[in-house]
């Protein structure tokens, strides 16, 4: 009995030896540690390779990263994106400030040669000349294109209309042509109302630029009728001011 009793405990003080698992453990994080770092680097520039061994020693040494977001983390810094943020902005905004340049500087010399015009040929009592928000906006009085109550274009408008025509093509700007009437009621069974009438004289001149080459693309009009007057009409100097076609060379912003 005692000799059975013997062999059990020298049998239950054998175990298996699992010293070598700590070891293994130790190699399998360090590998999968390396892995993740090599993933990591493949992707960062110099400043984060940096941080990332760092993070490598830390995990070799123990010693602790004191910055949280450096190291393995593949979130870009604030300063990163700031600074690719404005490298972006930068190369943007050059593009965008020429090609407005560019337009400023055509329709700066499309005003300066429409001036030139009106002044030498004394047109200055029938053409006006604006540079406004929406564009360059050439106003006709409609003595020089129309009869009374008519919009058929007078054969004496052609010569005018034509040195129109050709600065028009001197920039791509889209061009709105635009007409307008006092507040008397047309007397004519042609046209209803002033919207007619104003439309119609609008759309004569559309239909010219049309017939010298000005892309169709480029053109549009609208009849406002009495309701957009530059005067009052009180007197008969106002009423022919407000009876009058705009044509607008529109900025493309």
């Amino acid at each position: 009995m005692r000799k059975q009793r013997r062999n059990f405990d020298e049998e239950h003080e054998e175990h298996i030896d699992e010293s070598w698992l700590i070891p293994y453990a130790d190699i399998l994080t360090l590998l999968l540690a390396l892995f993740i770092v090599l993933f990591a680097s493949s992707t960062v520039d110099k400043s984060k390779y940096e941080s990332i061994m760092e993070a490598f020693k830390s995990e070799l040494t123990g010693t602790k990263i004191e910055n949280k977001d450096s190291g393995l983390s593949i979130k870009p810094s604030d300063k990163e994106s700031d600074e690719k943020t404005d490298q972006q902005e930068q190369a943007t905004v050059p593009v965008v400030e020429e090609a407005q340049s560019k337009e400023e500087i055509e329709l700066e010399q499309l005003k300066q040669q429409l001036t030139k015009y009106i002044e030498d040929n004394n047109l200055q009592a029938v053409i006006t000349l604006q540079d406004t928000k929406r564009g360059v906006e050439i106003s006709l009085k409609d003595v020089i294109l129309f009869d009374p109550g008519k919009a058929d274009l007078k054969a004496i408008s052609f010569k005018t209309l034509d040195v129109l025509v050709g600065l028009s093509k001197t920039v791509t700007n889209p061009i709105s042509i635009e007409g307008h009437t006092d507040n008397v009621p047309i007397k004519n069974s042609k046209y209803q109302s002033n919207w007619e009438l104003s439309s119609a004289r609008a759309v004569s001149v559309l239909h010219f630029f049309e017939s010298k080459s000005i892309a169709k693309e480029r053109l549009q009009f609208v009849g406002y009728g009495e309701y957009q007057p530059l005067f009052p009409n009180d007197t008969k100097e106002h009423k022919q001011a407000n009876r009058r076609v705009n044509i607008v060379i529109l900025r493309k912003g």
